[in-house]
């Protein structure tokens, strides 16, 4: 666990980051598996501010990493051949369209891991995945996950008070999902 490319990648992109000293966050399937939530994942995701990713770009693309395509937001690290997802801080999850919840800014929706990495809280995750699976009927996924870091977290129903409105009836949906077990 830990090993694999993925993990080899994001720790070799937020310590670039944390050099830089340019705030970041650890999003997507890394942050669910931190808080408890363990999935496999094809890509790093990582939120920034935009200024920040122009800082890292303008530092490194060229040196280790790429563009996944010309002007894009993404990039691949070449030295493990993975992707990496960058998350704007102001822009929108899901199906991109303006909707009460945005991607925040990670110095103020982060917090350490057990290797002082920083990773989104658990309720900032919650709320974006909450509102990317409720704009994009594609993105059901992050409705799993939603629904997989209730149980893993052991959250009570009332844990959807914390969250922005927008996502409060779609964490009752998840959180009576899942309180259902299969039988084994």
């Amino acid at each position: 666990m830990g090993k694999s490319p993925i993990h080899a990648a994001a720790a070799r992109i937020t310590g670039a980051l944390a050099r830089m000293e340019i705030p970041f966050a650890v999003a997507g399937a890394l942050a669910a598996n931190a808080h408890g939530h363990v999935r496999t994942t094809e890509d790093v995701d990582i939120l920034l501010t935009a200024d920040g990713l122009a800082r890292f770009k303008q530092e490194w693309l060229g040196r280790g990493w790429v563009e996944q395509f010309e002007g894009s937001r993404g990039l691949r690290d070449m030295t493990h051949g993975v992707r990496i997802d960058v998350l704007i801080a102001g822009e929108f999850p899901g199906d991109g369209k303006p909707k009460p919840v945005c991607f925040p800014d990670p110095a103020a929706a982060s917090e350490l891991d057990a290797d002082g990495v920083p990773i989104l809280t658990l309720r900032a995750l919650i709320t974006l995945k909450l509102a990317s699976g409720q704009s994009a009927p594609h993105r059901l996924r992050d409705l799993d996950d939603v629904m997989q870091l209730i149980r893993a977290n052991g959250l009570p129903l009332d844990y959807g008070d914390q969250l922005d409105p927008y996502v409060r009836g779609k964490f009752e949906e998840m959180w009576r999902a899942a309180q259902v077990r299969d039988e084994s």
